[in-house]
C-alpha cells in the first residue's frame, strides 16, 4: 500500500508539474505527421488495436443483423406508404417492366439510362416475396444497413475504436437526408453503399483490398451512373502521389481504380444499341446536362453544395461542434499516449471524395437534390465524431446534442426551401396525394383528371399504390399562372382536378434573399409559385370541393361542371380518353 501510495503522489506531482509548463504545440494539436503519411495514406497497423483486429470480422457479421433490424424498427410506420415521386416517375416503372418482361430498358416511361442495378435487385425481391411496397421499403432498409455497416467499417479502420463507430452508424442513421432515403427505392442509396464499402476496402491492408474496391466501385457505377466519379476523384489522386512518390504501386492502383469505366461503358453501349441514345432520352439530357453549364449557375449551386454537406438539416450542430473543439488540446489515452486523429492521408481521400461530388454535382443535375450527395454524409459525420472523441472528454454529450438536432430535423421543416424527400415531409406529400385521389375515385370516378406529374402516374398506374385502376388524366407542368392559362385553353373536357404544391414553400421564410434570388432559381433551378387552389378554380371556372394541407404542403380537388360525352365503358388501358390523357 505504501509502494501504490509512492507511486501515486509520484504521479500527481509528475501531472502539476505538467499543468504548470506551457502547453506544446504537439500537445495541442496532436503529433506532427511526416509528408510520408500523405503518400502512404492507407490506414496504419499501431491506428487499429491487436484486440480490435482480432474481434473485426466477427463484429462486422454480428453488427449488421442489428442494424438491419433497427432500420427496419424505425421505418415500420413508413413501410406500407405508395411510392413518391422519383420513385413513381421512374425507378417503379423501370423495374416493375423488368419484373414482368426483362427488358432492362424501360418501355413504360422515357429512359434515363440509369444503369439496371437497382431494376434488377428489385425485380428479385418481387420475385421472391410479392410485389407490393412493402416489400420494396424493407429491401431499401436492406439496402441502407449495408452501407451503414460500410460505415462502421470505415469507421473501425480509421479510427480503430468502436465507440467512435457505434456513433457514427447512429448519428448517420438518423441524420434527416440519409433516414428518408433509407426506404425510398432511389438508386442513390444504391451507390450509396457500393461506394461507402469501396473507400472501406481502399483503407485496408488487405492485398486484394484495392481489387475489392474496384469490384464495389463498379457496383456503385451500375447502380447510379454518376457514382464513376468516386474511384475516378480517387485514381486522379493515386496519380499524384505517383508523382510525387515515384512509386510504381500508385500507377498499379491508378489502371484498378478505372476498372470501373468499363462495365459502365458497356452498359452505354448497350442502351445505345437498343434505344439509339447513349445517356437517354433527349429531354432528360438537356434538363440534367447540357442546361446546367451556365458558369454562373455552376458557381450558385457550388454555393448550394457546401452547404448542404456542412449545415442542411441540422448539421451544422456537429460541424460547428467539432470546429469549436479544434480548439482544445487533445486528451491523453489510459497509457498516455494522445487520442489519435484520424489521420492526415485518410483526411486528404476523404476531402478528395467530397471535393470532387460537390463539383459534379454543380455541373450536372437539374435539381439539387441532397440524395446525391449520399455517400459523402457518413464520411462529415465521421470526421465530427471522432474529434468529438479526441478533443473533450464528455464527448458523448456532444453526440446527444448532434442526434437531438437531427431527430428535430426529421419532424421540423427548416425556415426554407428544400425538397420534401430530405425529412419526414415526403410522407406528408403521399398522404395528401392520397386523400385527394380518394376523394376523386370516390365522387368522381369516371372523370377524366386535370394534374401535374407525379400525380399523372399516381392516376394512371395502379402499380404505384394509389388507385385500383387507371383513371384518363390531362396534364400540366405544374400550377403556376402561365401553366393553368394553358389548361383553360386545353380542348380535353377534363371535368375534375388533382392539384398539389410542387414545390415545398415555408408559410413563415426566415431565410431568403429577395426577388433577385428567385429570379435566379427561376432561371436556372426551375423554381416557380404554385397558385392558390381558390385562384386556380376561379380561372378555371370551376369550385374547391376538398382541400387538406400538412406542414407547407397542400392538396385539392377541383370540379367543374361540363358536360361529357356518354360511351361504353371500355378497358381503362384501351379508353381513347385515357390514351390521349397520356400522351398529353
Amino acid at each position: 500500500m505504501e509502494r501504490s501510495g509512492r507511486r501515486r503522489s509520484t504521479t500527481l506531482s509528475s501531472r502539476n508539474r505538467t499543468l504548470s509548463r506551457p502547453i506544446s504545440r504537439t500537445e495541442r494539436f496532436g503529433p506532427v505527421y511526416p509528408k510520408s503519411e500523405l503518400i502512404h495514406w492507407r490506414v496504419p497497423l499501431h491506428a487499429r488495436s491487436i484486440s480490435a483486429r482480432r474481434r473485426f470480422f466477427l463484429s462486422e457479421w454480428l453488427i449488421f443483423p442489428a442494424i438491419f433490424l433497427a432500420v427496419v424498427a424505425a421505418h415500420s410506420p413508413l413501410l406500407r406508404l405508395p411510392y413518391y415521386w422519383d420513385e413513381a416517375g421512374y425507378y417503379i416503372p423501370a423495374a416493375y417492366d423488368f419484373f414482368r418482361t426483362g427488358s432492362l430498358i424501360p418501355f413504360s416511361t422515357l429512359s434515363n439510362a440509369h444503369p439496371p442495378l437497382p431494376s434488377i435487385y428489385l425485380a428479385v425481391a418481387w420475385k421472391v416475396f410479392g410485389f407490393s411496397p412493402l416489400v420494396t421499403r424493407v429491401g431499401m432498409c436492406f439496402v441502407a444497413a449495408v452501407a451503414l455497416a460500410a460505415t462502421w467499417r470505415l469507421a473501425i479502420v480509421t479510427t480503430g475504436k468502436r465507440s467512435v463507430a457505434a456513433a457514427t452508424v447512429g448519428l448517420t442513421a438518423i441524420y434527416p437526408v440519409f433516414f428518408a432515403q433509407s426506404s425510398l427505392a432511389h438508386a442513390d442509396a444504391f451507390a450509396a453503399a457500393a461506394t461507402l464499402w469501396a473507400i472501406a476496402f481502399l483503407l485496408s491492408e488487405r492485398r486484394s483490398g484495392i481489387w475489392l474496391a474496384a469490384a464495389c466501385f463498379s457496383l456503385a457505377a451500375l447502380s447510379k451512373e454518376t457514382a464513376i466519379i468516386t474511384p475516378l476523384a480517387v485514381a486522379a489522386w493515386e496519380l499524384w502521389l505517383a508523382i510525387k512518390s515515384r512509386a510504381k504501386k500508385h500507377l498499379i492502383r491508378v489502371a484498378v481504380l478505372c476498372v470501373p469505366v468499363l462495365p459502365l461503358g458497356l452498359w452505354y453501349q448497350y442502351h445505345w444499341h437498343k434505344t439509339g441514345f447513349v445517356f437517354g432520352n433527349p429531354e432528360y439530357l438537356r434538363y440534367n446536362a447540357t442546361a446546367t453549364l451556365t458558369p454562373l449557375r455552376v458557381l450558385i449551386a457550388f454555393a448550394h453544395r457546401l452547404l448542404h454537406i456542412t449545415a442542411h438539416m441540422n448539421l451544422f450542430v456537429p460541424v460547428l461542434l467539432m470546429l469549436a473543439c479544434m480548439l482544445l488540446p487533445p486528451l491523453e489515452e489510459d497509457d498516455g499516449a494522445l487520442r489519435s486523429r484520424v489521420s492526415f492521408g485518410v483526411q486528404a481521400l476523404f476531402y478528395v471524395v467530397i471535393l470532387a461530388n460537390l463539383v459534379l454535382f454543380s455541373v450536372l443535375g437539374g435539381a439539387l437534390l441532397t440524395r446525391y450527395l449520399l455517400p459523402l454524409y457518413p464520411l462529415m459525420i465521421l470526421l465530427c465524431v471522432n474529434t468529438f472523441r479526441r478533443r473533450v472528454k464528455q464527448w458523448p454529450a456532444l453526440v446527444a446534442l448532434s442526434a437531438v438536432a437531427f431527430i428535430a430535423g426529421l419532424f421540423v421543416n427548416p425556415p426554407y426551401r428544400f425538397a420534401p424527400e430530405d425529412n419526414l415531409a415526403y410522407r406528408d406529400v403521399i398522404l395528401l396525394h392520397q386523400a385527394a385521389i380518394a376523394q376523386i375515385v370516390e365522387h368522381y370516378p369516371h372523370s377524366i383528371v386535370l394534374t401535374a406529374w407525379p400525380a399523372t402516374d399516381e392516376l394512371s398506374k395502379p402499380e404505384l399504390g394509389y388507385v385500383e385502376k387507371p383513371m384518363p388524366v390531362v396534364a400540366i407542368d405544374n400550377f403556376s399562372f402561365a401553366q393553368i392559362q394553358k389548361a383553360k385553353e386545353i380542348a380535353d373536357p377534363y371535368t375534375a382536378a388533382l392539384i398539389f404544391s410542387t414545390k415545398y414553400d415555408p408559410p413563415h421564410l426566415l431565410l431568403s434573399l429577395g426577388r433577385r434570388n428567385e429570379a435566379i432559381d427561376t432561371r436556372f433551378f426551375d423554381f416557380h409559385h404554385d397558385l392558390a387552389p381558390v385562384v386556380i378554380a376561379r380561372i378555371l371556372d370551376g369550385s374547391v370541393t376538398w382541400h387538406a394541407q400538412r406542414k407547407g404542403q397542400w392538396a385539392a380537388v377541383l370540379h367543374f361542371n361540363r358536360p361529357q360525352e356518354a360511351e361504353l365503358h371500355k378497358p381503362a388501358n384501351s379508353s381513347p380518353e385515357f390514351a390521349r390523357g397520356s400522351q398529353l
